[in-house]
């Protein structure tokens, strides 16, 4: 079916488009409504409410080529292009602290509003992880649930697989590249059958390439979108602990798959069963917490055999991981990039926004992103529920 588009929706693109971060952006919808009107104003106006460099950034406008390429996209069958003001707006991201103005989304519109698992996991899985993955996602997907991942290689690519696999079966993959880009490329296969039978969804616009600080970003979508994240296989220092973190903040359930204690790539998932995410044999476990939600609806039995694990005491389900189990050894100043610095030196007073933490840095948002990623899996920072940043640490001289 194709999308109808008005001056409405061609605003709210030009307003995503602007280098405004996600407090700036709250602001400016607060004081002055609809995109539309925020565009309306003084330069004087915005300036009171973002700062002159927004206001500047807001009157020129990004290339008017860029939203008629968008609004050219849009009226393509089976092409979306969702606003915070649309009802089709997916409820589940308004509640976490940075919803994204813009949602580009190809295939099923509907899937965005039912109830939704993430799974998560290693790049470079091993056999059994993938298969493991598949073998859940499969029945998690069968049992009524879409299933959500980033389209990467290894863990994520074998849960869409899964879902696919399961009859009348849904995934949606949330994407760190512009809608008409897929990364990784050896993934487009893949990618055109969750457009035919699930929904691609991407908040950065057409044309944006794979960028490293982007991913952290799609990551708070991949929770916010979902009941709960399933980590299956990551190692101590893999982004899937970023995804899990953000939605035990949002209030959503956490699960991790328990394996050998001689594979890295199951420390993190220990790591988050120490924290308290429910350890996960069998879809079942996941079911049990899932029912507070969603009644009795699903099945009590999955069809997965139980798998033999190391004996691990099960977490009650209140418990949720902490904010961080970072280490307390100081870093050394020399193993830290001139940008992490800066930003540990912003947050040696206070805690601070993403927005806060532009303006005390002078980086882009996106760059803040990137490096903020690494500063957390390194423990010198902790995410605060809201979306706020603050050090762990002293910063020492090696």
């Amino acid at each position: 079916m194709r999308q109808a588009h008005d001056g409405e929706l061609a605003a709210w693109l030009r307003f995503s488009l602007t280098p405004a971060g996600p407090r700036q952006q709250r602001k400016l919808l607060a004081a002055f409504g609809l995109p539309g009107n925020i565009f309306a104003q003084s330069h004087s106006a915005l300036a009171s409410i973002a700062g002159i460099d927004i206001a500047n950034a807001l009157l020129a406008g990004p290339d008017p080529a860029i939203v008629d390429a968008a609004l050219a996209w849009a009226d393509e069958d089976d092409n979306h292009i969702l606003t915070l003001a649309d009802a089709a707006y997916p409820q589940t991201l308004l509640e976490i602290a940075d919803p994204p103005p813009v949602l580009y989304v190809k295939g099923d519109l509907t899937l965005l509003g039912r109830p939704a698992l993430a799974m998560v996991g290693s790049r470079t899985a091993t056999a059994q992880g993938e298969a493991n993955a598949e073998a859940f996602a499969r029945a998690l997907s069968a049992a009524g649930l879409t299933i959500i991942s980033g389209l990467a290689l290894g863990i994520d690519a074998a849960a869409h697989r899964g879902a696919l696999a399961a009859e009348e079966g849904r995934t949606i993959a949330v994407i760190g590249t512009g809608i008409d880009r897929i990364y990784p490329a050896g993934n487009a296969a893949l990618a055109r059958e969750i457009a035919a039978h699930g929904a691609i969804v991407s908040e950065f616009p057409l044309g944006m390439p794979p960028l490293r600080q982007n991913f952290p970003r799609r990551n708070r979508l991949i929770a916010g979108l979902s009941l709960g994240v399933l980590v299956v296989e990551a190692a101590l220092d893999s982004g899937s602990l970023i995804t899990a973190r953000l939605a035990s903040e949002a209030g959503r359930e956490v699960f991790a798959i328990p394996g050998s204690i001689h594979s890295p790539l199951a420390r993190g998932c220990h790591r988050l069963i120490r924290e308290g995410a429910k350890l996960v044999e069998i879809a079942e476990d996941v079911f049990e917490e899932l029912r507070g939600s969603l009644g009795d609806s699903l099945p009590r039995q999955a069809d997965i055999p139980r798998r033999p694990v190391s004996p691990s005491p099960r977490r009650s389900s209140a418990a949720r991981p902490v904010a961080s189990s970072a280490s307390t050894v100081p870093l050394p100043l020399e193993n830290i990039a001139p940008e992490a610095a800066r930003i540990l030196e912003a947050l040696a007073g206070e805690a601070r926004d993403i927005d806060s933490l532009a303006l005390a840095t002078g980086f882009t948002v996106e760059t803040l992103y990137a490096h903020l990623l690494t500063l957390e899996l390194e423990g010198a920072i902790v995410r605060q529920p809201g979306g706020g940043f603050a050090r762990l640490h002293t910063l020492r001289v090696s």
